[in-house]
């Protein structure tokens, strides 16, 4: 298979993996749904449920990749950076809800004195799923150290998520089934709504950890380390060229970065040639990095301190 996407450039190849996520998520969807049902295993709908929002998500992406791509348009002039945090936050917020939902209704059954499970149908189900999720964490991540997309990092935590839950029902149906028969066996119907109830509550940091990222985004909150970067590296330009005065203003949005830095130039530079200021507008923008065409930078010098 990697064989078959080394040629793709890095736009395409984040599309196709998308495309086979969202292939698979949806197939791993209806199963987990159908044979949670069967089974009669709340905690397996919840994974079926957890990869039908996955796969729904994942189409969304998708979406936005093909948006990106296209660059900048007539009526989004400055790209569509800006809808790769929001795809994220609603991903995020999504799921945070449906953990949520599950541990309350994992609660209400260990209240209620639990239920019996098929449990011999439920670990065939688990190890299938947990070996598809985890060749799939692997596809999605080696692809993603290729295209390094926010939306591709979110999908392939999804995976290892996915292959976590699984991996889980999968130890617990086998103790369950070990514990039939035996002087435990009371403690059987306990076994689904009390997993439910743990994986529910392990899996709220990772979703949670991506909506407040995303936020930062979407509210345009300057990341620190991007602001020190570029504060160093406008002290150090003041000193070589004896700059009077700088300001600057960082965001990142999705995959997009903003830099914006204006220069009150000393009296001596008044004399300086377009030519010789875009050496120095060069030197500033190799010290910042990420060259491409999801940077954007915009570097102005004045000698009035009003235009600052």
């Amino acid at each position: 298979m990697q064989s078959q996407t080394q040629h793709l450039s890095p736009q395409h190849l984040e599309q196709h993996l998308l495309k086979v996520s969202i292939l698979v998520t949806a197939l791993m969807a209806a199963s987990g749904i159908g044979f949670g049902l069967y089974c009669r295993s709340q905690s397996i709908v919840f994974d079926g449920l957890f990869n039908a929002i996955d796969s729904s998500m994942a189409f969304l992406s998708l979406l936005v990749a093909r948006l990106l791509a296209k660059g900048v348009g007539r009526r989004f002039q400055t790209g569509y950076w800006h809808i790769e945090p929001l795809v994220l936050t609603l991903n995020g917020s999504v799921l945070l809800m449906l953990c949520v939902y599950a541990f309350a209704n994992a609660v209400s059954a260990l209240m209620h004195g639990g239920h019996e499970l098929v449990f011999d149908s439920a670990i065939a189900y688990s190890a299938v799923t947990a070996a598809i999720c985890a060749v799939m964490h692997r596809y999605t991540l080696r692809g993603n150290r290729t295209v390094n997309s926010e939306l591709l990092a979110l999908d392939v935590e999804s995976w290892w998520m996915s292959f976590s839950i699984t991996a889980s029902l999968l130890a617990a149906f086998l103790i369950g089934y070990a514990l039939q028969g035996s002087d435990y066996a009371y403690l059987t119907p306990y076994i689904d709504p009390g997993i439910l109830a743990v994986l529910s509550v392990a899996l709220i940091p990772g979703p949670a950890k991506a909506v407040i990222k995303a936020l930062a985004q979407v509210l345009k909150i300057t990341p620190s380390e991007l602001d020190q970067q570029v504060s160093a590296l406008m002290a150090r330009m003041s000193q070589r060229y004896g700059f009077e005065a700088f300001t600057h203003s960082v965001v990142q949005i999705g995959r997009g970065l903003f830099v914006e830095i204006h220069i009150q130039i000393p009296e001596r530079m008044n004399s300086w040639t377009v030519t010789e200021l875009d050496e120095v507008r060069h030197e500033i923008a190799g010290g910042i990095g990420r060259e491409g065409p999801d940077r954007w930078i915009t570097i102005g010098f004045t000698r009035d301190s009003r235009w600052l």
